[in-house]
């Protein structure tokens, strides 16, 4: 690449040649950040320094001086990240992987022209198309608003999580998402349980990248039709990490290399999974799964929701309603069944049935999270009679304590896998007990746009305490800091492959965990977008992945049912649940019609499953995904960039299910 000089900017091109450098003066009463110094070359790549003049920003505390440093860490792997350099700022502790040196072939180069706009470009050399063009001068970089944008080299973007929304390729016209972890039930663009700030693009030739934003604040992203994007968040720092593909495959291999492979799924959790919140008792559980058998209606799992458990506290069972369920999940096993149960992440502080061990333990332990002198915990309210308290997973102490509780329990409950639910924190209050202080951390000058524009609605107040911090840095943390102990623990306390359920994810959650899409509803819409949900998982790094079948809330239809079985048996993670005082929906008690034909498409999927674990496999070791878009393997073909009706397991097999009402095929 030959070095380019004009008369009022220099282009510096990091990634060839150490840099020329030309300092240009940026006119009087321009606002912004410029260029501090030489740039200096370190052994990862790059470092620039830049100063703030000017006016202050919209929300004030701008931060004077900032760093951007640039790693070539792989050679199809960029780092950027703008930090402040004379104080620590929040950073997420996802480990990735950074080497010593500057990877000394890469397929990108890096764009800096020093002029009034202060561009920073990241360019693919086979074509020279500009990946990320953002202005380093317009950036604002204060003590609890964090703004880039970035012009983008197409409209076909995908990712960004976790949403329900109507098409898996994003609108571009001026749409914003929120993300922040919140326990709600699925909503067109509200923020939900999951945060994953990741997106892929495919450019208009047909290549792609990916670009992970790592923060876990609560933060935005606004999505604009040049096309571009706007990235917004309250703390922490701007980290990018940028994959250059060039196929969506391998954008999703480099990410999840990057992150931490997805688990690799025992055989039995890739069967016919049944669950419900509302089997009274132990005798209902038993007519379900008998009913199932006598239709022949293929099943692997049983699981036991909040039902079973003595006043909805963690690690009991309800010895009156639920009695001799250890011997019924041992019969389970004998007739090769397997058995999951669920825990929630509170704990009751006032159980009055005598002492309750994991919270005496706990307390003891002194590793709950903390209100805001760091010393006293945090109460709630949520499942369990009384106040509760959260366990802070972010400390290693509970993590040993978890994992401990976990395997003393499966010596009551021989249980085989673990179902995480409710851990965004879920809190039945508004901040806990008796309600959050009026400060800068529980009422930042900005937020984003989340449900009720509150950081404390239906969970713990952003100026509690955990072990790295506050939760204003670490709420959207929480279910991913639960899952590595409670994987732990199932390999401890039954020697075999960890099967774990987690509602809440983050970025890398897929290392330990499975994900299903929440509390949808039995609609036709909601059957429809549980495609992009399981498409959207996939791109982060989880797939195994599914929804309700038949939909949680709301009774569903023999149609509908029927319909969502027939594509709920593609579904990676398979699993028919739903919630208190609906109707049952398990596929034997609509009768012998459905039965037959639930019978028949589940059939298919159990013929299939050596080559659904074969992906499973592959998705394990090389970080591929197991369902996927269309435009995967048809990337240069534009008609298939929208497609979200239909999917693929792999490469050899396209699942085209139907999916509006009173059809009879797919046209």
């Amino acid at each position: 690449m030959e070095k380019k000089q004009q008369l009022y900017f220099v282009v510096i091109a990091f990634a060839v040649f150490a840099p020329a450098f030309a300092a240009t003066s940026i006119s009087e009463g321009q606002d912004g950040y410029s260029l501090s110094r030489k740039p200096e070359k370190t052994t990862k790549g790059w470092r620039v320094v830049l100063s703030r003049h000017g006016a202050t920003s919209r929300y004030g505390n701008d931060i004077s001086q900032i760093a951007l440093d640039v790693e070539f860490q792989t050679k199809d792997r960029l780092r950027f990240k703008i930090y402040d350099p004379n104080n620590k700022r929040f950073e997420v502790p996802l480990k990735i992987e950074s080497p010593p040196l500057a990877a000394p072939d890469i397929s990108y180069d890096i764009e800096l022209v020093n002029d009034s706009s202060l561009r920073f470009k990241i360019l693919r050399k086979t074509t020279g198309t500009v990946l990320w063009d953002t202005s380093l001068a317009d950036l604002i970089f204060s003590n609890q608003y964090l703004q880039i944008a970035t012009n983008i080299p197409s409209s076909s973007v995908y990712g960004f999580g976790e949403h329900q929304h109507p098409s898996f390729r994003h609108n571009m016209n001026h749409i914003t998402y929120g993300m922040y972890t919140r326990d709600q039930s699925p909503k067109m663009y509200a923020n939900l349980y999951g945060v994953h700030p990741f997106y892929m693009c495919i450019e208009n030739d047909a290549n792609a990248h990916g670009v992970l934003f790592l923060n876990s604040n609560a933060q935005e992203v606004t999505l604009s039709p040049e096309p571009s994007l706007t990235f917004r968040t309250i703390g922490g720092i701007l980290d990018f990490y940028v994959f250059l593909g060039p196929t969506p495959e391998n954008v999703v291999q480099q990410y999840t290399e990057a992150i931490g492979r997805p688990h690799f799924p025992p055989y039995w959790s890739l069967g016919y999974q049944l669950s419900r919140w509302g089997y009274p008792n132990i005798d209902v559980v038993k007519q379900t799964v008998t009913r199932m058998e006598e239709y022949g209606i293929p099943q692997d799992v049983q699981y036991g929701d909040i039902d079973y458990m003595n006043h909805h506290l963690d690690f009991t069972y309800d010895k009156e309603n639920y009695a001799g369920l250890p011997e019924y999940i041992q019969d389970l096993k004998k007739q090769g069944l397997h058995y999951v149960i669920i825990l929630d992440p509170f704990l009751s502080k006032d159980e009055a049935q005598g002492t309750y061990r994991p919270y005496e333990l706990g307390e003891q332990l002194g590793i709950w999270v903390n209100n805001s002198d760091g010393i006293t915990p945090a109460i709630g309210k949520a499942l369990p009679p009384g106040y509760s308290v959260y366990p802070d997973y972010l400390n290693p102490k509970t993590a040993d304590w978890w994992t401990q509780m976990c395997v003393e329990f499966q010596n009551v409950l021989p249980y085989d896998g673990i179902w995480i639910d409710m851990n965004e924190p879920s809190n039945f209050l508004n901040g806990q007990y008796p309600g959050c202080a009026h400060n800068d951390l529980n009422n930042p000058p900005f937020v984003p746009r989340i449900s009720d524009d509150s950081l404390s609605q239906s969970t713990l107040c952003p100026d509690s305490k955990t072990y790295l911090g506050s939760l204003y840095d670490t709420h959207s943390l929480f279910g991913w800091s639960e899952a590595a102990p409670t994987f732990r623990a199932i390999q401890e306390a039954t020697g075999k492959r960890p099967f774990v359920l987690s509602r809440s994810t983050f970025v890398g959650n897929g290392k330990y965990t499975a994900h299903w899409l929440g509390d949808n509803h039995a609609l036709w819409e909601d059957m429809h977008t549980s495609i992009i949900g399981i498409l959207e998982f996939n791109l982060f790094g989880i797939p195994q992945v599914g929804a309700d079948i038949c939909g949680f809330y709301f009774d569903t239809t023999f149609e509908l049912c029927l319909r969502w079985t027939q594509l709920g048996a593609f579904y990676p993670l398979s699993r028919n649940h739903n919630a208190l005082d609906q109707k049952d929906q398990d596929p034997a008690v609509f009768g012998t019609e459905f039965a037959t034909i639930a019978r028949s498409v589940l059939q298919i999927r159990y013929s299939l499953l050596p080559y659904l674990y074969t992906l499973f496999f592959e998705a394990h070791t090389l970080g591929n995904t197991v369902a996927r878009g269309l435009m995967h393997e048809f990337t240069a073909d534009p008609e298939t960039h929208g497609i979200d009706t239909a999917f693929l397991w792999g490469s050899a097999l396209m699942i085209a299910p139907v999916l509006q009402e009173a059809s009879t095929g797919v046209f």
